[in-house]
């Protein structure tokens, strides 16, 4: 039941509040009363609170050690973390928040393109037809014969998930003949 204008709100609200979206960016954004928007904050932390301190310890952690980090350990170094000017220092501190969620995502397509094209090239190599197209953001594109598909969807099922989380990466996959024709 949940239209793709609710989960494109859903994502503005959880990942602006979680970047450090303030009411008025929100108010601004979605077309909500400030105080709306402060609510809705407001209520999020009271819920999460675990996030806010999630945040602080990141920025915190970054600021010491001048880089923030993914869960694979690349770091972005963040020298604006001391800057005297609020409004630089505050855009690094997004980054520094940034860094860990984005980057770590950025790292498991990374390694799961790289771990099923080695497979892809093997099967090329003897005589398949299936090849990795494109990525866009967290998805993989491929173009593929109906008589391949089952081969392809297992390794990308088995190869996706690149790396052991916490918490379960789902894989959602969609065919047809065209990127606009996907089901």
């Amino acid at each position: 039941e949940v239209t793709a204008e609710d989960r494109r709100r859903a994502k503005v609200f959880n990942f602006g509040v979680l970047y450090g979206l303030t009411a008025f960016g929100m108010s601004t954004r979605e077309g909500i009363p400030r105080d709306e928007a402060e609510a809705f904050i407001h209520a999020y932390f009271e819920a999460y609170p675990r996030v806010q301190e999630w945040r602080e310890r990141v920025v915190e952690e970054a600021r010491e050690r001048g880089y923030a980090e993914t869960l694979l350990g690349r770091r972005r170094y963040m020298p604006d973390l001391k800057s005297k000017n609020r409004v630089v220092r505050q855009a690094a501190e997004r980054i520094a928040i940034n860094m860990p969620i984005q980057g770590t995502a950025s790292d498991i397509i990374k390694l799961a393109m790289n771990r099923i094209d080695a497979e892809m090239l093997e099967r090329r190599a003897k005589g398949k037809l299936s090849r990795m197209l494109l990525q866009v953001h967290d998805e993989l594109i491929f173009e593929t014969p109906r008589t391949e598909l089952d081969e392809v969807r297992e390794i990308a099922q088995r190869q996706m998930p690149s790396m052991e989380l916490a918490v379960p990466l789902e894989l959602d996959e969609k065919v047809g003949r065209s990127w606009g024709e996907m089901e």
